[in-house]
């Protein structure tokens, strides 16, 4: 067949079967994780990203490519998971930039949006890496800028961007050393071949009805979170609720019988914003859709009337759910406007309580294997309720998403890039109040070099790294993101892997159980390390994190 515009229905097709295609073969994304741990999420981020991205542009009734390209960059933007998700979205936001005020694509307009989407990459990563996602969509975009130039067929365009996609991914191993190692393709470029495989396939018609991702209904309501709402609520009494109804409407702008007013964006939020808090408004020239607690639902109806018709309204009576919500987190009440505050991310109910006893406003569930989205991070800076946020992403996979959090918010933000929970906390013992946020990010920063951060896992595969051979079933010592031992006996690794922490300046050394751990094997870990060293001091705490029975600090 030969295609030579893309109207915005199949835009729409090229999405909803990527979607579709990356959220079936995200497992297998997951699996070329470098290190054989089992919390390779590569895949997962990826997927969660692309569908929030999907689900924006299937929510839309516009038949304008530049309209759609715009949603499906924003829902990119909010739902980016992981430096995957991020980068994924950073490719698409360029795309969406490029082709704005185009109403249709031929094949020139489509192939210079992968290319601009390519270098806005590019922009977004500090130190960009060879033999990644970033080389798989720039040889890609490269071949159909090509193509383009030799013709005007968009099958053929896209055609030559899926082969040059699989080329450039095989050649991963060739460019990043760890990759050929260990035998695997970069697995957030292998993510980006199946989307563009989807948009082919999209384009072509190929696939069956039953391949195409469509939302359902619980993805559509995903916007507004519901277990944000009961994390939110659970961090307050009931009788502390100032507006007790969360409230939300869809207004089909201009339609209806009577429309009294015209649609300003800034006038209608701050209208809402009288009269509410925790306010969200998404708009475009056909649909406006507001979540909003307040004690005056029914003025929220009125007022979206005057618009056009209410396509949707939804109350639910916060004060009535508080008093059913079983509480599973430590209260992070945060009472009137703060000067400062801080986001601490973690996965672990003892790993929470620590963040908090050591100053944390608000602890953010997440970590390996649950990476949160740009706008999970967003939601936990806006609820710190302070004019200056220190954000702690104690993960090197969220560091990506939290620098897009810091632009889309309008407080003040400061990112620590802290890459383990240890460094988190260590550099929340240099956070001075009185300081500018500036100087506690450049102190923080510099505290995070004090502490080695170690962490103990099971193997998932036999592989070997840096010359060291791992066993499935194995555990393994990974100290500072470098695997340092493999041992069949679980107390075996831990001692080894802290025997090659400590030095002779290493006077704290702090054991974080986690869920599959015991207080016993901790305590036999902490005789090895004094057994070791006398004069080092050991303390043990309940981390309750998944994945890592045991999280080691030495400071």
């Amino acid at each position: 067949m030969e295609l030579k515009e893309i109207q915005g229905k199949q835009f729409q097709d090229m999405i909803r079967v990527a979607a579709h295609r990356l959220g079936r073969n995200a497992e297998f994304v997951n699996q070329l994780n470098v290190f054989p741990v089992p919390d390779g999420d590569t895949g997962t981020n990826m997927n969660l990203t692309v569908k929030s991205g999907a689900k924006a542009v299937n929510e839309s009734n516009s038949d304008h490519v530049g309209e759609l390209t715009k949603k499906f960059a924003k829902g990119l933007l909010m739902g980016a998971r992981g430096n995957s998700g991020v980068i994924t979205s950073q490719l698409f936001r360029g795309f969406a930039k490029s082709t704005e005020n185009k109403a249709s694509l031929d094949a020139n307009d489509l192939a210079t949006a992968f290319t601009d989407g390519v270098k806005t990459a590019y922009q977004a990563v500090m130190k960009p890496v060879e033999g990644t996602i970033l080389t798989v969509a720039r040889e890609a975009a490269k071949a159909a800028l090509l193509k383009a130039n030799e013709s005007d067929d968009i099958i053929e365009v896209v055609q030559a961007l899926v082969e040059a996609s699989k080329k450039a991914l095989a050649s991963t191993p060739d460019l990043l050393p760890v990759l050929k190692e260990v035998g695997v393709v970069d697995s957030g470029g292998q993510g980006l071949v199946f989307i563009y495989e989807g948009f082919l396939e999209g384009l072509t018609g190929e696939t069956s009805e039953k391949d195409v991702y469509v939302p359902d209904e619980q993805e559509m309501d995903e916007m507004v979170n519901a277990s944000h709402h009961q994390s939110v609520q659970s961090q307050l009494s009931t009788a502390d609720i100032k507006h007790g109804y969360c409230t939300e409407i869809m207004v089909e702008l201009g339609q209806g019988d009577q429309p009294t007013e015209k649609f300003d964006y800034q006038v209608f939020r701050n209208y809402l914003n009288e009269i509410g808090d925790s306010l969200l408004v998404v708009a475009d020239d056909e649909v406006v859709k507001v979540h909003v607690h307040t004690e005056h639902p029914g003025q929220v109806f009125a007022y979206g009337r005057k618009f056009g018709t209410l396509a949707k309204i939804k109350i639910d009576n916060m004060r009535i759910q508080h008093e059913t919500i079983i509480e599973n987190d430590e209260p992070q009440a945060v009472k009137g406007p703060q000067e400062w505050g801080v986001v601490a991310i973690g996965s672990g109910e003892g790993i929470a309580d620590l963040f908090r006893s050591l100053g944390v406003t608000y602890v953010l569930s997440g970590g390996q294997t649950m990476n949160p989205s740009t706008a999970d991070i967003v939601n936990a800076i806006k609820t710190t309720n302070a004019k200056k946020v220190i954000v702690l992403p104690n993960n090197g996979n969220i560091l990506l998403a939290a620098k897009q959090a810091q632009e889309v918010v309008e407080q003040e933000v400061g990112i620590v890039p802290s890459k383990t929970i240890s460094q988190g906390m260590t550099a929340l013992l240099s956070f001075n109040p009185d300081a500018s946020i500036e100087d506690n990010v450049a102190e923080m920063t510099e505290a995070l070099t004090m502490v080695k951060s170690g962490s103990v896992t099971q193997a998932i595969r036999d592989t070997e790294i840096d010359g060291l051979e791992i066993h499935e079933g194995h555990y393994m010592g990974i100290v500072d993101g470098k695997i340092l031992v493999d041992d069949a006996d679980r107390l075996q690794a831990v001692i080894m892997m802290a025997t090659k922490m400590l030095d002779a300046e290493s006077e704290i050394v702090t054991i974080l159980v986690g869920q599959t751990g015991s207080e016993d094997e901790a305590q036999a870990i902490a005789d090895a390390i004094t057994a070791i060293d006398d004069e080092v001091e050991v303390e043990i705490h309940q981390g309750d994190q998944p994945v890592y029975p045991y999280l080691i600090a030495v400071e």
